[in-house]
């Protein structure tokens, strides 16, 4: 039995040190434990309570003057998790959102609105 979890976890620390958003998507949905009638509410409202751990993580800089980068980036990783299952409840590829995502901001960039505001720049 003990070698079957080695094989196992060595199995998948070979699929991690292959990751890109499109696996990331598809090994995250399988830790997705959340009933289908809540789809994209329970990402939702997960990614707004990880990115206010994150920002919690970073007023604490002000508060105690210690810079905890492994206790942010745990928070970082925590709302790309939520970030891949609203993707997938919304039916959208992580690759895609990036790739739009980088384009917009180009765009805005060459046009000179990168520091505006609003969405429709």
């Amino acid at each position: 039995m003990r070698q079957l979890e080695e094989e196992a976890k060595q199995y998948m620390e070979q699929k991690y040190d292959n990751i890109n958003f499109s696996s990331y998507q598809e090994m995250a949905a399988e830790t997705a434990v959340y009933k289908s009638e809540h789809q994209v509410i329970y990402p939702a409202l997960g990614l707004a309570a990880e990115a206010g751990e994150v920002a919690n993580k970073v007023k604490k800089i002000l508060r105690d003057g210690k810079f905890d980068r492994e206790a942010i980036a745990d928070e970082v990783g925590d709302c790309l998790w939520y970030i891949a299952a609203l993707c997938r409840d919304l039916n959208v590829d992580m690759v895609e959102l990036a790739r739009g995502n980088l384009r917009k901001l180009h765009d805005r960039k060459v046009r000179g609105v990168i520091q505006g505001s609003g969405d429709k720049r």
